[in-house]
């Protein structure tokens, strides 16, 4: 049924109208009861916007609902409010520089976005081999430290979003452990540029690995202070659990995957199927549930986290056995690799005298070079590659091509949030409204990987 709303609509406009129009002085129902139209009434149908703006949207995503009372009918989802260009931007921009653009697409899994492009940027060098082993480890690690912060953000909220307070503060409170971490070995919280294509931008810091020991003696006490406090509770068990259902065959058809798709019973993930970095060699398993639901995607992504920890650990003991005087994190062929193992002046803003030396000191052909590879970059054989990594929500792939040059001719993310809210619609349709928050916080979408 067409509803209009027109301020002093007269009885004439009423009638050459179509449909019913209302007026925005209210007791509009008054009148509709009045005139015993109940039936009528209780068939209408409401579109309702449901952001941008909105804090249970994950980002400036619009939810176009139409509902018969409390149930959505339809679900639509509308996107493009944050498009930043990232992908555009990147072909102004030297290979190595592109990694600064990459990490801030999806902004709660950076590192992630980082390796995907490092990793099908080094398929194209064909250096895949050469990157140092202990450049590798870092990786991982820094990996699965950022699964464990971005399923605590996707958690934290989902919890506050269903009116638990103090469930986002526990989630909250192990997740700014890991920024703090990735503070000191970065020097970033986000937005890193950290891993680089043949390596990483440095080795880790003084004290940085028993600053992780420390953290992964408290990590299991927090983890299961969060599970204390979801995974009996009636109220969660009950806003969750038989919500927002979406079962293997409708993964398939739209491309979910991540701990969506494992929710479903099917133990998909790219570390184990399809390795990356050495992943064959850790110990760890994959996380699975049978549920359909809200509440089984919110187990897998515990249970992830309890894996990833495993996983740290492990890499925390490889990097002290390894620890050798010139272990590289960088790659060896100085006409791909950016300067490593830099050296902060007693400012902390700029090189040290000492670095400026040596630098400054090689032959005048080593420091034309320098100049030029950072200045220029490094060429890249002309040609196209993709690689998949099983990031925190998902398959999130790198599809790089290369003209010869030195920057890309084109580089597209294939971000797992932005196949994911295909599924909105299915999930949340026929459903009532209040199960669209869990069924978003279920997805788990940050809107800035959506868009790039």
């Amino acid at each position: 049924m067409t509803t209009r709303v027109t301020p002093g609509a007269s009885d004439a406009d009423e009638e050459a109208a179509e449909g019913r129009i209302y007026n925005v002085a209210g007791q509009d129902w008054d009148q509709v009861f009045a005139a015993g139209d109940t039936e009528r009434a209780e068939n209408e149908q409401i579109v309702i916007n449901m952001g941008p703006q909105h804090p249970s949207t994950h980002g400036v995503l619009r939810l176009i609902l139409t509902l018969e009372g409390e149930t959505v009918t339809e679900a639509r989802a509308s996107i493009g409010y944050l498009h930043t260009g990232i992908e555009k931007n990147m072909e102004y921009r030297t290979w190595t520089q592109g990694t600064t653009f990459v990490t801030r697409a999806d902004y709660l899994m950076p590192l992630f976005n980082e390796t995907a492009y490092c990793l099908s940027v080094e398929r194209l060098l064909g250096i895949e081999d050469k990157v140092p082993e202990r450049a590798r480890i870092i990786r991982v690690l820094l990996l699965e430290l950022n699964r464990i912060a971005s399923h605590l953000g996707g958690i934290g909220p989902f919890g506050l979003e269903l009116g638990a307070t103090t469930i986002f503060l526990q989630g909250v409170r192990m997740r700014e452990n890991v920024l703090d971490l990735f503070e000191l070995i970065t020097g970033l919280r986000m937005n890193h540029a950290f891993i680089r294509p043949g390596g990483v931008a440095q080795d880790m810091p003084p004290g940085g690995l028993e600053a992780i020991r420390d953290f992964l003696r408290k990590a299991p006490k927090w983890v299961h202070d969060l599970r204390r406090l979801i995974d009996a509770n009636p109220v969660f068990i009950a806003r969750t659990r038989g919500i927002a259902y979406l079962d293997l065959e409708a993964c398939m058809a739209l491309g979910v995957t991540g701990p969506m798709l494992r929710a479903t019973g099917l133990p998909w993930d790219l570390r184990k199927s399809q390795p990356y970095l050495g992943y064959e060699s850790y110990e760890f398993d994959t996380s699975t549930a049978d549920t359909c639901d809200a509440y089984g995607r919110y187990q897998v992504r515990m249970t992830e986290i309890e894996q990833s920890l495993r996983i740290v650990s492990q890499c925390v003991d490889r990097l002290a056995d390894r620890k050798q005087p010139n272990d590289p994190v960088m790659i060896a062929d100085a006409k791909i690799g950016w300067p490593a193992r830099l050296s902060l002046g007693p400012d902390g803003m700029g090189p040290s005298p000492e670095h400026i030396a040596h630098i400054m000191g090689q032959s005048m052909e080593a420091l034309i070079h320098h100049f030029k590879l950072v200045t220029e970059g490094f060429r890249v054989p002309a040609g196209q590659a993709y690689v998949p990594i099983e990031s925190a929500k998902g398959e999130l792939g790198c599809h790089v091509v290369s003209d010869g040059g030195t920057r890309p001719y084109r580089a597209h993310l294939r971000d797992p949030s932005f196949h994911h809210m295909q599924s909105i619609a299915m999930m949340c349709e026929g459903g009532l409204l209040a199960d669209v928050i869990p069924a978003i916080a279920s997805i788990d979408p940050v809107i800035g990987g959506v868009d790039r």
